[in-house]
């Protein structure tokens, strides 16, 4: 692998709990950061590849937490406009589109997704892919897998999946319900097939049945049991509004009852956590377990702002996530940690904790989502961990009177463009507009042919105001 050396750089992020350095260099090699100083051309090894990064700002990359890849073919649809309808509404509407997808289907919008998030400096994914209609057969985690290959993607597969049949209370259609001992082994079929655990590993595998409110219970236990042998993360989506039915159908609200499954621990993580209380979120310091945030959904579908303040005094892990497009129409984790600050101001006269800084958002989007996923080689630029990075050029007109402070930069100005280079285990995978070698015309004629064979291309006027 060519060694790559940016010098010059304006500013080097390498955490967002570190002094920024001005005016370094930083050098990689075979997947991993080598070195970050001044005058590091000195120490590069013969053809290394030199990028001048005079001022450039350069960040970790940022580590997605929680998405669902198959959703980007529903974005931008009038017709399943949630503000329309009721949640049950709209589910009904939604899920039959969802169980008509193809293999094909699951590839091309997982490639759209990823694609987005690399253009936003996204270098890790975690996908919790749900939904396995059983006409698109058994591959859909070796496609997305094989997406990720072709983009350069370092990816974490969440492979859900729903066994509560609608009829017993669940919302899942029957096609795209498995038995809890299909889930099982498909789960351990996926690990044995794509799960590395080894240092800068770009493949890895989570056990992540769907939630709670859509599984039998014995699949959340054997869900942990799988886990635990197999050393590998646990994650499902709790406490989004679910919670009064899990209490009338089992006694208890879903963080006790996830608990006493042994669905907690530092080697789990839930998507969401809006509706938890302070005390459930104690448990949840107390436990270890973490908690995907994902702040744009909040606008459609949180009945509250997230009470992100409370965990951090509580010691609460707290990871961004962008979620799918049923309730966020991009994948742009940037953006998430602009608007995940802003709602947070938005309600701090109402909260009993400060908005926490600006900086810890980016700490959230990155060493946050990294501890989620349990790796400690990425989510910060030090010698010895990944060489996944992004870098913005900030001699532009958006950018003047920020430059004094990179790191509350993302939270409290935002930024809407594309990076100007995203790396990812020491490869360029997107700089000056482009994937490198890859034919980004190609990509989007396939998508929006295998999109056109579930969806028509057209909008119906009477969903427009």
């Amino acid at each position: 692998m060519t060694a790559i050396l940016l010098t010059n750089c304006e500013a080097i992020v390498t955490s967002a709990s570190a002094p920024v350095l001005r005016h370094q260099d930083i050098l990689s090699e075979n997947g991993a950061i080598t070195a970050i100083g001044p005058d590091l051309s000195r120490q590069a090894p013969e053809g290394t590849d030199i990028i001048d990064a005079t001022g450039h700002f350069i960040y970790p990359g940022l580590v997605n937490t929680h998405h669902h890849f198959f959703q980007c073919f529903v974005r931008n649809r009038a017709e399943l406009d949630w503000t329309r309808y009721s949640v049950i509404e709209w589910l009904d509407r939604i899920y039959p589109i969802f169980s008509r997808l193809t293999e094909d289907c699951f590839y091309h919008s997982s490639v759209v997704a990823m694609a987005e998030l690399i253009k936003h400096g996204c270098t890790t994914a975690f996908d919790h892919q749900y939904c396995f209609p059983r006409h698109a057969g058994s591959r859909i985690i070796d496609r997305q897998f094989e997406a990720a290959e072709l983009l350069g993607m370092r990816f974490h597969a969440g492979r859900g999946g729903n066994t509560l049949p609608k009829s017993e209370g669940s919302t899942i259609p029957d096609e795209m319900l498995e038995s809890t001992d299909e889930f099982i082994s498909a789960c351990e079929r996926a690990i044995d097939a794509f799960h590395d655990p080894a240092p800068l590993s770009m493949r890895q595998v989570a056990v992540a049945p769907c939630q709670p409110v859509n599984c039998y219970r014995e699949t959340f236990e054997q869900s942990v049991a799988l886990a635990r042998d197999k050393g590998v993360i646990l994650h499902s989506h709790v406490g989004e509004g679910e919670s009064p039915v899990i209490e009338q159908v089992h006694g208890k609200r879903t963080v006790d009852y996830c608990e006493e499954i042994g669905f907690a621990g530092p080697d789990v993580f839930y998507a969401h956590a809006w509706e938890l209380t302070r005390a459930e979120l104690a448990k949840l310091a107390a436990s270890g377990t973490g908690v995907s945030h994902c702040p744009e959904p909040v606008y459609l579908v949180g009945a509250e702002v997230t009470d992100i303040p409370a965990m951090d005094a509580l010691g609460v892990r707290v990871g961004l996530g962008c979620d799918g497009a049923a309730s966020n129409d991009n994948s742009n984790l940037m953006h998430c940690i602009h608007s995940g600050y802003m709602l947070q101001c938005l309600v701090a006269s109402s909260r009993e904790d400060g908005v926490p800084v600006p900086g810890r958002f980016l700490h959230y989007a990155t060493e946050g989502g990294a501890s989620l996923l349990g790796r400690t080689d990425i989510g910060a630029l030090r010698p010895g961990m990944a060489a996944d990075l992004f870098a913005i050029d900030t001699r532009k007109l958006d950018f003047v009177g920020t430059r004094h402070d990179p790191i509350s930069l993302l939270a409290k100005v935002g930024v809407g463009a594309p990076t100007d280079l995203t790396m990812i285990n020491g490869r360029i995978v997107w700089h000056k507009g482009e994937f490198p070698g890859i034919d980004e015309g190609a990509l989007f004629a396939a998508a929006e042919e295998t999109l056109h064979t579930i969806l028509p291309n057209t909008t119906n006027g009477d969903n427009h105001v």
